[in-house]
C-alpha cells in the first residue's frame, strides 16, 4: 500500500470504562505538560535556580495554557453567521444593531458566558493558550521570581515545543484541523472525506506538519541553551521560538481548512492575524537581545542571590573583603 492512499481511522478514544472516555488528546496534553516541566527542571538545576522554582512555573504555566486556550478558542473562533445552521442551534439567529451597524455574525459564549465552563463540548486555541502563558508569566514573575517574563519565556519555551508536539500529535489521534486536498504521496483521508463522485479525498495531514516544526523549534532553542548559552542574552531563545513557531503557523495556514465559516474567502484567516503580532515581537526581542549583549551575572536580585550562592567567588563582599585584606 502506498503512502498515498493512507486511510487515517483511528479512534480518537483511548480507553472506555462504561460511560467514561478517557481520549489520546487529553492523554497527550497531560505527557506534553509533564515533558515541558521535566525540561524546566534541568534548565533550573543548570542554572542553581531556587527548587521550588520549577513547581511554581509548572502550576501557574498549566492553568495557563488550559483557560487561555478555552477562552482563546471560544472568543477567537466561535462566530456563527446568524443564518447558518449552528446559530439557529444556539438560538443566536438576529442579527446585532449597534450604532447604526448590523452585525450578522454572533458568538454565544458572549451572549452566555456559562457556556465557557462546557469544557466537554471541546475546543482549544493554540494561540490562546499563548497569551493564557503571558500573562501567567507576568503575573508570576512580579509575584515570585521577580525576573520579568521574558527571562522566564527564554527558558519556558524550550519545553513547550515538545508539549506543542504533543498536543499536535493529539489533533491528528482526533482527526481535526487537517489541510485542504492534496495530490501529494503522503495524503490522508480523514473522516471517510470523499469527492461528489465517491472517490477519497485526500488532505495535507497538517497536523504533522506542525509536529515536524515543533520539534525543529525545541532542537535549535535546545542547541542554543547548551551550546550557545544563549539564555545569557535576554529575549534571544524567546525570540528564535517566536519566529520558528508563528512564522511557520502562518505560512501553513495557507493549506489548511479554514476552523470556522467566517473565515472563508479572507486574505488571512483568523490563525495568521493572530500570528502577525508574535513574528513581529519576536524580531524585536532577537534585536534587543544582541544589542544588549550577555547577561552575567544575571540582573535579577533572586537569580543573582541563587548565582552567588552556587559560585561564591562571584559574591561582591567576599571581593571586598578580600581587598581590605590586602591594603592592611
Amino acid at each position: 500500500m502506498s503512502l498515498a492512499t493512507v486511510v487515517w481511522t483511528v479512534d480518537p478514544i483511548a480507553i472506555s470504562l462504561g460511560s467514561l472516555e478517557i481520549r489520546w488528546y487529553g492523554i497527550l496534553w497531560a505527557i506534553g505538560l509533564i515533558l515541558a516541566l521535566w525540561i524546566q527542571e534541568k534548565l533550573y538545576q543548570n542554572e542553581h535556580l531556587p527548587s521550588d522554582w520549577s513547581d511554581k512555573l509548572f502550576l501557574y504555566m498549566t492553568i495557563g495554557v488550559i483557560v487561555g486556550a478555552r477562552l482563546g478558542h471560544c472568543f477567537f473562533y466561535e462566530w456563527y453567521n446568524v443564518e447558518s445552521y449552528a446559530a439557529q442551534y444556539y438560538g443566536i439567529n438576529e442579527p446585532v444593531k449597534l450604532f447604526g451597524l448590523t452585525f450578522n455574525y454572533r458568538n454565544p459564549y458572549i451572549e452566555n458566558p456559562l457556556k465557557l465552563l462546557k469544557i466537554w463540548e471541546g475546543g482549544l486555541s493554540s494561540h490562546g493558550g499563548a497569551f493564557g502563558l503571558i500573562f501567567m508569566a507576568w503575573l508570576l514573575s512580579k509575584k515570585h521570581f521577580k525576573t520579568g517574563l521574558i527571562w522566564i519565556f527564554d527558558r519556558l519555551v524550550i519545553g513547550i515545543c515538545l508539549c506543542a508536539t504533543c498536543i499536535r500529535l493529539g489533533n491528528l489521534m482526533n482527526s481535526e484541523i487537517y489541510g485542504v486536498a492534496t495530490t501529494m504521496p503522503w495524503g490522508f483521508q480523514f473522516n471517510g472525506d470523499t469527492y461528489p463522485d465517491g472517490s477519497p479525498l485526500y488532505s495535507h495531514p497538517t497536523q504533522i506538519y506542525e509536529m515536524l516544526y515543533c520539534i525543529f523549534a525545541f532542537g535549535i532553542c535546545w542547541w542554543l541553551y547548551w551550546k550557545r548559552e544563549a539564555y545569557k542574552y535576554n529575549g534571544l531563545i524567546f525570540g528564535v521560538f517566536l519566529i520558528i513557531i508563528f512564522l511557520t503557523r502562518f505560512g501553513l495556514e495557507f493549506i489548511k481548512l479554514d476552523q470556522e465559516d467566517f473565515e472563508a474567502n479572507h486574505v488571512l484567516n483568523m490563525g495568521q492575524w493572530l500570528s502577525l503580532p508574535f513574528v513581529i515581537w519576536g524580531v524585536w526581542l532577537i534585536i534587543r537581545a544582541l544589542r544588549l549583549g550577555k547577561e552575567e551575572p544575571p540582573r535579577a536580585v533572586p537569580i543573582a542571590k541563587a548565582y552567588i550562592k552556587a559560585h561564591p567567588e562571584t559574591d561582591p563582599e567576599l571581593k571586598n573583603t578580600e581587598s581590605k585584606k590586602k591594603k592592611k
